[in-house]
């Protein structure tokens, strides 16, 4: 069964997961540093989205971009109903890549209050939910952001992750939580402990034998998650880089010891559309490489 292999990959293999969900709001700044000026789509969303999936597409269809090393691809929702070479985004990833899809389902941030942005309201999410069970799809994503180490911000964030993992699951998906918190955070390093303390709590309040995923910002103190990994009720935790470097972020996630890598901007960093086919596989290639070398060793440790 497809679901059995997907949770065991998504639970053990060696690997990291691929970030290509930059929606709306993210999608001009990937196209610039891509090569692709605003100019050229000229505020046509339709046709910015066009340029966004034909890159993705570019990556997820790499020599590279297989399950030896990228084990899962989060995915923006318009990807997710795209085509690849020809066949559904998520059949294609899965059947051809051998690489796990996963939705971003939130629609966005709420303006900053109590030092913290939760996730706006998302009136469609069942239908969306409904929609990416169909097609295959394993899991989801859904971010919000932690500027300060506020804890009654970060406790009404852990909250509402919780309470909407809980909705995903009802639909036979395994979410994602992902509390972002920024690396300009003011006292990252306390509001790191503040929401680890959150998450925990949270964990106790699941159902018995329920799964969830964290994404979590690379933290200033080493290993401070070794508890949610090593809790059965956790399927994964991995990382983001958060606006770090490639190496930056390598390097910080080499010190957490069972943290997989759940890089975007990391993982696209100097790819442009004026590179060869050879040229951009070359350099994919050395990122994946790169970031599968900092979180399989982590893995193994």
């Amino acid at each position: 069964m497809a679901n059995e292999k997907m949770t065991a990959q998504m639970s053990s293999k060696g690997g990291f997961i691929a970030a290509l969900d930059q929606s709306g709001g993210s999608t001009p700044g990937a196209l610039r540093l891509y090569g692709i000026p605003d100019s050229e789509y000229a505020g046509d969303d339709a046709k910015m989205y066009e340029l966004m999936h034909a890159f993705r597409v570019r990556i997820m269809s790499a020599p590279a971009f297989t399950g030896a090393k990228v084990i899962a691809a989060i995915l923006f929702e318009r990807t997710m109903d795209g085509e690849a070479k020809g066949k559904p985004v998520p059949t294609f990833l899965w059947e051809d890549r051998g690489v796990v899809p996963i939705v971003k389902v939130d629609k966005g941030l709420e303006a900053d209050k109590d030092g913290v942005q939760l996730m706006k309201p998302m009136p469609g999410l069942d239908t969306l939910l409904a929609r990416a069970a169909k097609l295959g799809v394993f899991g989801t994503k859904m971010r919000s952001v932690i500027n300060h180490a506020s804890k009654q911000g970060i406790a009404a964030i852990a909250k509402q992750q919780f309470e909407i993992g809980e909705q995903i699951a009802g639909h036979g998906l395994a979410p994602i939580l992902e509390p972002e918190v920024s690396i300009k955070a003011t006292d990252k390093a306390g509001a790191e402990k503040i929401l680890l303390d959150e998450l925990a709590k949270g964990l106790d309040a699941i159902p018995a034998g329920r799964q969830v995923m964290f994404k979590l910002t690379l933290p200033d103190t080493p290993d401070l998650y070794a508890p949610l990994i090593k809790d059965k009720r956790v399927m994964r935790v991995v990382a983001l880089s958060g606006g770090y470097t490639r190496d930056d972020a390598c390097q910080r996630l080499a010190r957490n010891h069972g943290m997989i890598a759940s890089f975007s901007r990391a993982l696209t960093e100097g790819l442009k559309r004026s590179m060869s086919d050879a040229e951009f596989d070359k350099a994919l290639a050395e990122a994946i490489n790169e970031i599968y070398g900092a979180s399989v060793d982590k893995v193994a440790a």
